[in-house]
């Protein structure tokens, strides 16, 4: 999709800006006080933290989330990966918040991103496109949210993503992302102390339409890593709370 048609995209119900570089608007302390992230379903989540709300990969309600609730939450800024309905559904979201979808190098709030483009696709993009993997640093916690990234981690896109606390990745496969074995390779590439596992199938998937698999291949994989179930949505995290080895976290949704 060309920017002028997601701009009409997003204006539906999202009076936004895109812009290259956003304006920094007023300074927030961004770099402190820890993190909230909620789990919204399937690759949708909410950080808080820093005096800041930011929403990834708004979803629509269809095939494989065709059982979560729409994530029409409040936030400042969102990010996309891409223009999939499955992560780029954003006319729906209330207030006016900022959206950024394309990759680059962007600071709002006082908070720096950094869009990593990674194919979509296992054809070089030719299928889905590019998908932007999202970096940042937010209540002093390094995060790297990979969308729906389906080809390997180059040597430069590692340089660009960094050492991430957190990163999200997704593990259920299809055409359009990582599957379990590609997603454990990335773990160790990205070597993050938090793997938070998305895109996977779970109660939500309309069977008819969803080809992904459940989060049980992925682990199964990475045996030998701790796995920890949070009976909630979200979890709250600060820099000092943060464990030495890798840890699996898991989020629960309430259907």
């Amino acid at each position: 999709m060309k920017r002028r048609q997601l701009m009409g995209y997003a204006g539906a119900g999202l009076a936004t800006a895109l812009v290259n570089t956003l304006a920094w608007e007023f300074q927030a302390d961004a770099q402190s006080s820890g993190l909230s992230v909620r789990w919204l379903g399937h690759t949708c989540f909410l950080f808080t933290g820093g005096g800041v709300k930011i929403l990834v990969n708004p979803f629509r309600a269809v095939g494989c989330t065709a059982g979560y609730r729409p994530p029409k939450v409040a936030a400042d800024l969102v990010l996309i990966s891409s223009q999939l309905l499955d992560e780029g559904a954003v006319d729906q979201l209330p207030g006016n918040p900022k959206l950024v979808y394309a990759p680059g190098v962007y600071e709002f709030q006082g908070i720096k991103f950094q869009g990593t483009a990674i194919d979509h696709d296992r054809k070089g993009g030719k299928q889905f496109g590019t998908n932007t993997a999202w970096s940042w640093k937010q209540g002093g916690i390094n995060i790297v949210h990979l969308g729906g990234a389906a080809a390997p981690i180059s040597i430069e896109q590692k340089i660009l993503l960094g050492r991430p606390d957190l990163a999200f990745i997704p593990v259920g496969g299809s055409a359009k992302a990582y599957n379990a074995q590609e997603a454990k390779q990335a773990a160790e590439v990205l070597n993050p102390k938090l793997v938070i596992p998305t895109h996977y199938r779970t109660q939500a998937a309309d069977g008819a339409k969803c080809d992904i698999s459940p989060l049980d291949d992925f682990l199964t994989l990475m045996q030998g890593i701790t796995v920890r179930r949070s009976n909630s949505d979200t979890i709250s995290i600060s820099s000092d709370q943060l464990p030495e080895n890798s840890v699996i976290q898991v989020f629960s949704y309430k259907f």
